[in-house]
């Protein structure tokens, strides 16, 4: 990105960020909201008002009963993801993480200390997690496992029989599930299904959101958790050393946002489903083989064709192609091979950037290139 960001003229097809503005009425009731003078601390947890739209949203649109008790506001989906963690993790304990992932998840781990393990999500199973694969890295420290539907990089689902296996593995280990569905309303068929709507109540779960991608808020901070009563006071305590609380006016801008019209989010779909079928015809036709994405606004690209690592051609791209991808080995080491490309562009964009793809893949595999 930093090379990338050098040129003006490069396409940037690299970076996981929506490319629509903040909603109107959201920026308008931050502004509200600041000069009525929303500008103090506000509690730990969240907004008593932003907690009880949020359990009314979980409860309509992911399909399982919570209580605002249970929902706990963060500096962003991410923060929420290091909070659990440190709520849950001693040092030296272990956590199973996804390959390819959103290479936060060994970040964090890695911050606090703890061990990790990678469970492998591979194109012959669907890039989806397997019990079997589970059942040989679970050990006798292992304390979470963590998943993500849909999923960054690799736009899989997990479908509702995976799901029940995986709260099932995790219920005969005694592991917490952490969930992380930031883009769960990013999805473009009905496969997506959230892990509370199928859990026990004494499974222990914590689901992770964020109106980063579902509303393109990306810069203002928050996201929320939902998670059972007894871990809430916990998380709620923990909020105080990181962050004290979120700040007043981006919480009332999202409880406009839940609270506001909704069409502005299908809208937002609908684009980067038109998006994501245009780029894989372009893919096609480049003859790069490519993931079709259920969900969230990347495609994953078939990229060993080259016959050099993906860091290598991403590098390549930007300084001969004026092209920027994410190589995958940034999301793994199963992610060798391949590329991630950002639906969050312009179908122009989009166009150009494959076939800049395809000519550089093409060029990288001849024999005398060098």
């Amino acid at each position: 990105m930093e090379l990338a960001w050098k040129d003006p003229e490069t396409i940037h097809l690299e970076v996981g960020e929506p490319d629509f503005p903040s909603p109107p009425h959201v920026v308008e009731a931050a502004h509200a909201a600041a000069l009525a003078g929303h500008t103090r601390y506000a509690p730990n947890a969240g907004l008593p008002e932003l907690r009880e739209a949020l359990a009314e949203k979980v409860r309509s649109r992911n399909g399982y009963e919570v209580t605002p008790e249970q929902v706990i506001v963060t500096q962003g989906g991410v923060e929420a993801l290091y909070s659990v963690l440190l709520s849950i993790l001693d040092p030296g304990d272990e956590v199973l993480l996804p390959d390819p992932a959103w290479p936060d998840f060994g970040m964090i781990a890695h911050l606090l200390g703890a061990r990790t393990a990678n469970y492998p999500l591979v194109p012959r199973h669907g890039f989806l997690p397997r019990v079997e694969d589970l059942e040989r890295l679970v050990g006798p420290r292992t304390r979470a496992i963590l998943i993500n539907t849909p999923s960054n990089p690799l736009g899989a689902v997990i479908d509702r029989a995976t799901m029940q296996d995986l709260l099932d593995f995790a219920r005969r280990h005694g592991l917490w599930l952490i969930s992380d569905e930031v883009y769960d309303e990013i999805v473009f068929d009905d496969s997506f299904l959230s892990a509370g709507a199928i859990a026990n109540r004494e499974d222990r779960l914590v689901s992770i959101y964020s109106f980063s991608k579902v509303y393109a808020m990306t810069g203002w901070r928050v996201g929320y958790a939902v998670v059972p009563l007894e871990l809430a006071p916990v998380l709620t305590k923990v909020q105080e050393p990181i962050i004290s609380c979120v700040n007043a006016p981006a919480q009332m801008a999202a409880l406009s946002a839940l609270t506001g019209p909704q069409d502005i989010v299908a809208g937002m779909r609908d684009a980067y489903k038109a998006r994501r079928d245009t780029l894989l015809r372009a893919l096609e036709d480049e003859g790069l083989p490519a993931v079709r994405p259920s969900g969230a606004f990347y495609v994953w690209v078939d990229v060993s064709g080259s016959g050099i690592s993906s860091m290598q051609l991403a590098r390549r791209l930007v300084l001969e192609e004026r092209l920027a991808v994410a190589p995958g080995s940034a999301f793994g080491k199963l992610g060798e091979g391949y590329a991630r490309l950002s639906l969050a562009s312009a179908t122009n964009d989009l166009l150009e950037g494959a076939r800049r793809l395809g000519g550089a893949v093409e060029g990288s595999s001849r024999p005398n290139r060098r």
